[in-house]
């Protein structure tokens, strides 16, 4: 088969989510082209991006699943607990499974996930990957879906897979609206090194004016402490939280996370991105299926979006795979309702957690916090409830594709 001849899937982004239903969808027998304007060298250079991301125990099951687990088991960090504080004031909250229950999930730098996963795709047949390239014309006709690049290059496939982001042309394309508002915040993102250790604890510490979450890296080659750090500030802050001083921006760090670990120091570059939420109306149109940030974007208050985005992505090649074994091929519209049902309750319930916990917590004063304190109390009390927040976090609860199971 020539590099641009048909193949199953013609899927649109070729990011974390998009790569890794590729890689998924090839171990179910399923071949795709992966279409990314980006040059995988740019996503991929040291210091372009000091984000890192939080891998759910059903992620990690799904890396696992697709063959990736040995590449990236050194470069995760166990998150063995987390606590949840109203600004650092007595009543939070601890989060930490018994010990025979494995972690809460893996803190990765998105870059070690990004060379991992296409190094993968580089050595799979079945996925054609054309980088670097902007998708000029896209086509979806009754029998076959269809992309013109930017260099006059024709694609075809059975299904158009939408994995572009937030601003994906297909599902606009496609006139899908979508619910959409602006939380007028940004979050500062980077990494720091620190005097001690953290524990394997990832800290979600809420301010009236945005959470403020220290997550546990693996330490660095040279054996220092190091977290990743997400805080969110009022978007007209966020220009003069990036020109401060790195002392003056660490000093401000140091008071917001009560100096629990000692002196600190930069690891990686402050970067700054705005928060919105947008969760789309519909996730399928004719041979078109929508994933991750394309489908719905949430405040990263739980560290959840990504995770959201691959259970996309396991319960479409799961879909697919079956409807195959029956004999339907991968733009069936029978199977695009089947992923729609499956995927849009779940989305649609994470997105309106994180969206109300985020607004409680901002609400400003003393008698709010007081409340949410009490309420946090409670919380720590009761086994039952605590399961249900930490089966949440590890993304364990629900009907889950059988590539997300261990």
């Amino acid at each position: 088969m020539s590099a641009d001849g048909p193949r199953d899937l013609v899927i649109l982004g070729g990011g974390l989510v998009g790569m890794t239903l590729a890689l998924a969808a090839a171990r179910a027998g399923l071949t795709s082209h992966v279409v990314d304007r980006a040059d995988p060298a740019d996503l991929t250079a040291e210091g372009v991006d000091g984000r890192a991301s939080a891998i759910s125990t059903a992620s990690w099951n799904l890396f696992t699943n697709i063959g990736l687990a040995d590449e990236l088991e050194p470069l995760g960090c166990p998150i063995d607990a987390i606590a949840v504080t109203d600004g650092m004031r007595p009543g939070q909250i601890d989060f930490r499974p018994e010990p025979d229950e494995g972690s809460l999930g893996r803190m990765f730098a998105n870059r070690d996930l990004r060379l991992a996963l296409f190094a993968a795709a580089a050595r799979e047949p079945a996925i054609d990957w054309h980088s670097g390239v902007e998708v000029v014309e896209r086509t979806r006709g009754e029998h076959s879906v269809s992309v013109r690049l930017g260099d006059g290059r024709d694609l075809t496939g059975a299904l158009m897979v939408a994995a572009e982001g937030r601003s994906s042309p297909a599902r606009n394309e496609a006139g899908i609206t979508a619910a959409r508002w602006d939380y007028h915040h940004q979050a500062i993102v980077t990494a720091l090194f620190h005097e001690k250790p953290h524990g394997n604890v990832a800290w979600e510490i809420f301010y009236p004016a945005g959470p403020f979450a220290l997550l546990p890296l693996v330490d660095s080659a040279d054996g220092r402490h190091r977290s990743a750090l997400v805080w969110t500030v009022a978007a007209s802050d966020a220009g003069a939280m990036l020109a401060l001083s790195e002392r003056a921006f660490l000093a401000e760090a140091q008071k917001k996370m009560g100096g629990m670990f000692g002196e600190l120091s930069l690891s990686a570059p402050r970067m700054a991105y705005p928060l919105t939420f947008h969760h789309a109306a519909r996730i399928t149109a004719q041979r078109l299926a929508v994933v991750g940030d394309a489908a719905h974007g949430i405040h990263p208050i739980a560290g959840q979006g990504l995770n959201l985005g691959l259970r996309d992505a396991a319960a479409l090649v799961e879909v697919l795979a079956e409807g195959m074994r029956l004999g339907l091929e991968p733009g069936d519209a029978q199977l695009l309702a089947r992923y729609e049902r499956w995927r849009s309750a779940d989305a649609f319930s994470v997105a309106a957690m994180t969206d109300g916990i985020n607004r409680l917590f901002g609400i400003p004063g003393r008698l709010p916090s007081a409340v949410r304190r009490l309420g946090m109390g409670a919380v720590q009390r009761l086994p039952a409830l605590k399961r249900f927040f930490m089966d949440e976090a590890r993304g364990v609860s629900g009907t889950l594709p059988a590539l997300l199971r261990g």
